[in-house]
């Protein structure tokens, strides 16, 4: 499998997931990035916890939490969403990564 169709499938599974535990009701796009903005809180959270950064853990009943969960949440939210509005996030990856190799070091600024 090529990168782009691993991409894609994962962003298919996650949102057909997503899908089937009621999470696509008619959100409008404010609040469906509001989701993925506050993973990406949960994480910084995790961040300030001062456990182990690359530790997966997992809690009594089986949840995975830690750094590593939170982040997967961030990419799960973000699949589902590519998923919802038909967005080929494997492509789109492949072309900012192809653009971003022609930028000069830290994008042209000092800090």
């Amino acid at each position: 499998m090529t990168p782009v169709s691993v991409i894609n499938s994962m962003v298919q599974a996650a949102g057909e997931m997503a899908a089937s535990k009621g999470f696509h009701r008619n959100w409008n796009d404010g609040e469906k990035i509001a989701l993925i903005h506050s993973e990406l809180s949960e994480a910084l959270e995790e961040l300030r916890s001062g456990h182990a950064r690359a530790t997966l853990r997992v809690t009594a009943d089986g949840k995975p939490d830690g750094l590593p969960a939170e982040m997967a949440d961030v990419v799960i939210r973000v699949f589902d969403f590519c998923y919802y509005w038909g967005i080929d996030l494997g492509a789109a990856i492949l072309a900012k990564m192809d653009y971003n190799e022609t930028r000069p070091h830290k994008h042209g600024k000092v800090f």
